[in-house]
């Protein structure tokens, strides 16, 4: 009986568990039981099983290592490039400051100040030397002889600045000065014999005329000319015709004043009587060429302000690579605390 009574009761036991079991409604309650009471806790499982499965945690971590060294390569770029900007900047600003540009401005006048002719005949004789206006020359009458002048002439004796014992002799004459009327001076020499293969008459130009008269030493004054000013010619039996212009160069310090010319030369119709032939005649023609005054100053175009603002901008901008830099070591390191957390906790979960 009691056999019996225990196996119907195993059996009821039985039935009741299939009947439970096999219940539609059983699974769907006990998940939404489980769900009611630890939903925080599934939720948390399973975003540690996505984080730490193998596919996805090796392909952020590819992502997380190319990022990386995207970043670092830009900051590279970005400092290389600020780099030659500044080195750049800096030797085109020196580059402009020694070497400044030449600014050329033509200022027109209605007079120059009289220049000063040095000339230098040696054994030749002045004889005449007269002021003509509108580029017009009289027919010569009586060539070769002393006529009436009307030039202000200084004679001056003076050692010369290279060689210190050789006596030179300068007639100073003062130039023209009304270029408006085309003012000229026209001066003509002799030389009776010369020991020299080839003759010629030497002279100088210098800025004002006043400048000698106005000097205490007219030797020293003269000597100082002859080193600073250039020397041309003009030979016998020609006229030459001499066109100045005048060229004011500014320095950074000084100032200079130089003469440059055009000259023209025309043969001598010599129609003296043979015996005066063995006098050879210089003629020579000063005037301006234009009314116009040459003016060159050297302008450094290096603008230090334009330079002080571009390295600036480059320092700003190497701040902001240092900044861009700093970044991203920290994001480097954050990740790499990070990996090392995941990767303990999944020995944790292992063991």
């Amino acid at each position: 009986m009691l056999g019996k009574e225990n196996s119907r009761s195993y059996q009821e036991f039985n039935d009741d568990d299939n009947e439970d079991t096999q219940s539609p409604g059983f699974f769907d309650d006990a998940t939404e039981d489980l769900d009611r009471d630890e939903p925080t806790g599934r939720i948390s499982q399973e975003d540690d099983i996505r984080e730490n499965s193998p596919p996805i945690r090796f392909s952020k971590a590819c992502l997380k290592n190319f990022f990386t060294v995207v970043l670092i390569f830009i900051y590279l770029l970005l400092t290389g490039v600020a780099a030659f900007l500044a080195y750049q900047t800096i030797s085109d600003f020196l580059e402009r400051f020694h070497h400044p540009v030449m600014s050329v401005t033509y200022k027109e006048v209605d007079s120059f100040s009289p220049p000063g002719i040095a000339l230098y005949p040696g054994k030749a004789q002045l004889l005449s030397c007269r002021h003509h206006y509108h580029d017009y020359i009289p027919p010569l009458v009586d060539p070769g002889k002393h006529q009436e002048g009307d030039c202000v002439i200084n004679d001056v004796t003076y050692f010369g600045p290279f060689t210190n014992e050789t006596e030179k002799r300068a007639l100073v004459v003062r130039g023209p000065s009304d270029v408006r009327n085309k003012e000229l001076i026209f001066m003509q020499f002799s030389l009776n014999e010369t020991e020299e293969d080839f003759s010629a008459i030497s002279y100088m130009l210098f800025a004002n005329f006043s400048d000698l008269t106005e000097s205490a030493n007219k030797s020293d004054f003269m000597r100082d000319c002859e080193s600073n000013y250039s020397m041309w010619t003009f030979s016998g039996g020609f006229r030459t015709w001499v066109k100045m212009s005048l060229v004011r160069t500014s320095g950074k310090n000084n100032e200079a004043v130089e003469f440059r010319q055009e000259s023209a030369v025309v043969k001598f119709n010599d129609k003296r009587p043979a015996s005066e032939k063995n006098n050879e005649l210089f003629f020579a023609v000063f005037e301006w060429r234009d009314p116009f005054m040459q003016d060159i100053r050297l302008i450094v175009t290096a603008n230090p302000w334009n330079s002080v603002a571009i390295l600036c901008g480059v320092f700003m901008a190497l701040f902001k690579a240092a900044n861009f830099a700093k970044l991203t070591i920290q994001w480097i390191i954050r990740m790499r605390k990070r990996h090392l957390r995941n990767k303990a906790r999944e020995l944790n979960q292992i063991n």
